[in-house]
């Protein structure tokens, strides 16, 4: 193969070159919000999953926006309850973004 124009042929390896580079840069790129990770609250006397999921969507940039049932029964899935009773001095795990 013989190349008749040097000039076009130098034009589109160069395209070529950046449009790969530009996919292998895109690629790599992560769109998710952050990692996540968890936080250790204690149950106090009086708290329910519906408050603690109210006060996590004013305070927790990882609950912004949520509705509160999606909340209540992510943080019951998470901590692997079966009922929505809390006992005081339990453990819960709440996910925040590092």
């Amino acid at each position: 193969m013989r190349i008749v124009n040097k000039t076009k042929f130098i034009r589109a390896c160069i395209i070529l070159g950046i449009l790969i580079t530009m996919i292998i840069i895109v690629s790599t790129k992560t769109y998710s919000k952050g990692e996540i990770n968890y936080k250790t609250e204690y149950i106090c006397r009086g708290d329910t999953l519906w408050n603690i999921a109210s006060n996590e969507i004013s305070n927790n940039e990882y609950y912004k926006n949520k509705d509160i049932r999606n909340v209540v029964n992510e943080l019951q899935s998470i901590n692997n309850l079966t009922d929505i009773d809390l006992v005081e001095g339990m453990k819960i795990k709440i996910p925040i973004y590092k």
